[in-house]
């Protein structure tokens, strides 16, 4: 007796798939918009990408890629180095 094959959870297989796919180069977008910010050291462009990444992660919230605690606990974490960065670059001056 051969597998029966649902004609509906085939498609479903195929949506999955294009999911997944999508979700992880988004996940992946992030990651390297992340990896930038933590690179640069003018506080400018620091301040530029943060305001970018929280657009896509409330984006990624929004689409349930990543779960908003998550998103949430990334924000705090970026805005932490932000300031950390502004301080540590007042008392050099």
């Amino acid at each position: 007796m051969g597998v029966r094959v649902n004609k509906s959870a085939l498609k479903k297989q195929r949506k999955d798939e294009k999911r997944r796919l999508r979700n992880k180069a988004y996940k992946s977008f992030v990651k390297t918009l992340t990896k930038k910010f933590l690179a640069e050291q003018d506080i400018e462009k620091k301040k530029e990408l943060l305001a970018q990444l929280y657009k896509y992660l409330d984006r990624a919230a929004d689409k349930r890629i990543y779960h908003p605690n998550t998103v949430a606990r990334k924000k705090s974490k970026l805005a932490k180095l932000l300031n950390q960065a502004l301080q540590s670059q007042t008392a050099q001056n």
